[in-house]
Formats: structure tokens, C-alpha cells, sequence
């Protein structure tokens, strides 16, 4: 294939390194997890709660939530919806360090995130449309249960504390 020299390559903007995890849950406390595309032999069973990076440094965490919760499940809690005024702000943030197989995703020297923890409450037998981009499957479990499934230690914390932020 010839690239003419004069057409610049585009590669994608770089990510935010400002993003939100959302526990999606029902009042029985099942917790819905996703499984990411990007999932191998390092990490076969790559199961999440939705996550997102901000789009541009503006959008506040909770837009930030309200489009990756649609993005990735197909759920609307944005305003006019039926869950609007469903997602709670947590007041819990995480940094940790990006995993090294993502660095290219971010300008260099980013090597942190700031995780900023939800969760959205829905009715049981809420129907989930994944982005097959993104991910592959998904499944409600017992809070407990999901925790010990997930793929990132951010995750798992949080489907734990579910008990306390849910009551």
C-alpha cells in the first residue's frame, strides 16, 4: 500500500486519563458486569462494571457516566428518561496506575488515572444491549459474586461497598 505524503495519518485523540465506573445494579443488589473485547491469555475472564474516559476535559463525571452507561449497555438515565435522577455520585475516586498495555492511549508521561465511582440503580429484568465494539457478554450476579469476577481490584472494591451506598 502507498500513503501519499501529503495525507497525515490520523491516530486517535489521546484519552483523558479522567474516567468513571459505574455499578450498575438492582434493588436485590444482582450487579450487571460486561465482558471487554480486549480479553486473552493474560486475562481470559476480563469482566467489568462500565467504564468510560471524560470526552474532553469539561464534561463532568456524571455526563461522563450517563453517556458510557448508554454506550456500553444500551440503559438511558440522561434526563427525560425513566431512570433519570437513578445515578448516584458515590463521592469515591480512585488513582491508580494505567496498565501498561493502554500508555500508548495517552499522552506520554501520563501514567495515573482518576476513577470516579457511581452506581445506577435499575429494575430488575432491565434489558442490556452491549456494544460488541467493546464487549462480548454480559451477566447480573450477586454483588459478592461479581466481585470476585471482576477484572480490576477498583471494581471489585466497589461491588463490595454496593451493600452500604445501596441502603
Amino acid at each position: 500500500m502507498r500513503v501519499c505524503p501529503t495525507t497525515p495519518l490520523r491516530r486517535p485523540p489521546l484519552k483523558i486519563p479522567q474516567s468513571v465506573l459505574v455499578v450498575i445494579h438492582t434493588s436485590s443488589l444482582q450487579v450487571l458486569l460486561i465482558r471487554r473485547t480486549e480479553a486473552d491469555a493474560a486475562a481470559p475472564a476480563f469482566w467489568q462494571s462500565v467504564t468510560g474516559s471524560k470526552d474532553h476535559p469539561d464534561e463532568t463525571f456524571e455526563a461522563t457516566a450517563v453517556r458510557e452507561i448508554a454506550e456500553e449497555t444500551g440503559i438511558d438515565c440522561g434526563p427525560g428518561s425513566p431512570l433519570q435522577g437513578s445515578l448516584r455520585d458515590w463521592a469515591l475516586e480512585n488513582v491508580y496506575p494505567i496498565y501498561p498495555r493502554w500508555l500508548h492511549r495517552y499522552a506520554p508521561g501520563v501514567v495515573f488515572n482518576t476513577e470516579h465511582v457511581f452506581g445506577l440503580q435499575v429494575p430488575e429484568g432491565t434489558v442490556v444491549q452491549i456494544n460488541p465494539r467493546e464487549h462480548t457478554a454480559w451477566q447480573w450476579l450477586p454483588f459478592a459474586e461479581a466481585a470476585a469476577l471482576c477484572f480490576s481490584p477498583s471494581n471489585a472494591e466497589a461491588c463490595l461497598l454496593l451493600p452500604r451506598f445501596a441502603a
